[in-house]
């Protein structure tokens, strides 16, 4: 607590007095570009990762950056969606999801939850689909390569809860709000975006055109045109062939034999 108060009054010193005017400024209303959908981890700081500027993101976060479907409950992300997209007329959302995940980690053994953090048990139920997705596709994973997969997949379920929500679907049938799946890694300071034309996480810079390359935070956008598939699954030592994604388009970040390489990038439904 001690370092936090020094931390208070340093910011009042240093930060607010360098930066009063911009202060004032949000005193008098806010107008953020992007919601910005996470995980509670202490690791994840989105204007960090972003350098955001203050006042430029709204954002949700909670474990496992889970959004309920519409309906579910009459919890706080309902709420804070609805007013970012009504009230602020916020038009592009970002759900990031992060390398080591312990939500995730709970939801790969969720039923020795229910007594020991029934709370929790009960929260990732709203990730269901995820599990099942993974229970019945991913069948030969195990580890960190079975997390990592989840972790991938978790993003795009969110997504697809998203679309539940009257205002999100209204948003997105007129083309006035865009949706983007990301993965923040932890060690190594990249974000993976999902591209929905290739199926597959790549780095951002990579998606944009190149008259937009000085634009951030954003790349090519889940739209209400665009079905999410499962995530496709790269291998580093494959990346020379011509007929897989170059060295920035895998997840996860692990090696896998040619037979699993192939069945999911190639999106093959066996078992």
């Amino acid at each position: 607590m001690k370092k936090l108060i020094k931390g208070l009054r340093e910011f009042k010193s240093s930060y607010f007095s360098a930066n009063e005017e911009l202060f004032e400024q949000l005193s008098h209303g806010q107008k953020p570009r992007v919601l910005f959908i996470t995980c509670s981890d202490s690791r994840i700081d989105p204007n960090l990762i972003t350098q955001a500027g203050l006042g430029e993101l709204f954002v949700i976060r909670n474990a496992g950056n889970i959004i309920p479907p519409f309906g579910a409950t009459n919890g706080g992300e309902g709420a804070t969606i609805e007013y970012a997209i009504q009230a602020l007329d916020i038009q592009q959302i970002i759900v990031c999801g992060h390398s080591h995940c312990g939500a995730m980690k709970g939801l790969m053994k969720l039923d020795s939850l229910r007594v020991e953090m029934p709370l929790v048990h009960d929260w990732l139920k709203y990730t269901e689909a995820t599990r099942r997705l993974v229970k019945d596709n991913y069948s030969h994973y195990e580890g960190e390569e079975l997390l990592e997969i989840i972790i991938a997949e978790n993003v795009l379920t969110q997504i697809e809860n998203l679309r539940t929500y009257p205002v999100i679907h209204s948003k997105l049938y007129q083309g006035k709000l865009n949706i983007y799946a990301w993965i923040y890694q932890i060690e190594t300071g990249e974000i993976l975006a999902y591209d929905p034309q290739k199926h597959a996480y790549v780095l951002p810079q990579n998606q944009l055109p190149p008259s937009e390359t000085d634009e951030t935070l954003l790349s090519p956008a889940l739209n209400s045109n665009v079905e999410i598939h499962f995530t496709k699954t790269q291998q580093r030592e494959f990346e020379s062939s011509p007929e897989l994604p170059n060295a920035h388009e895998w997840f996860p970040m692990t090696v896998l034999s040619p037979e699993q390489m192939e069945r999911i990038y190639r999106g093959s439904t066996k078992k």
